[in-house]
């Protein structure tokens, strides 16, 4: 038995909110569709999705994931390190040296919604939805 998943994420007080839905295939436009319906708490709604695909054989009780598609981005602005400091802006003191520090160079941030901001992963995709 295989099932795919869809997974929203949208901003969450200290952690991403997680909402997951089952789909037909990893299908981007459809998870697009989808993320419009999901609402979190605080009227937060999806910064991103990933697909996974989980399987057990008959003679198992759970499931395990045996995929796992890169993140995708919905709506929102991609900033190098050198943007970040050169913007030099008062309230991202913590976002230069998170940056630095951890040898992140690119960072996705939401243009729509609630105000969040990401690693930008090499593999990692953003969609004009």
């Amino acid at each position: 038995m295989k099932k795919h998943f869809v997974i929203f994420y949208s901003p969450g007080t200290f952690m991403a909110e997680q909402t997951t839905k089952p789909i037909e295939a990893w299908d981007i436009d459809a998870a697009v569709a989808m993320s419009a319906t999901i609402e979190e708490r605080h009227g937060a709604t999806p910064y991103g999705f990933r697909f996974t695909t989980r399987a057990r054989a008959e003679d198992e009780l759970d499931s395990k994931e045996i995929g796992r598609s890169s993140m995708y981005y919905l709506q929102g602005k991609i900033r190098t390190y050198d943007e970040v400091v050169a913007d030099n802006l008062e309230d991202e003191e913590t976002l230069r040296w998170n940056m630095k520090t951890n040898g992140f160079d690119r960072i996705w941030q939401s243009t729509k919604g609630w105000k969040w901001t990401q690693p930008l992963r090499p593999d990692d995709v953003v969609l004009d939805a």
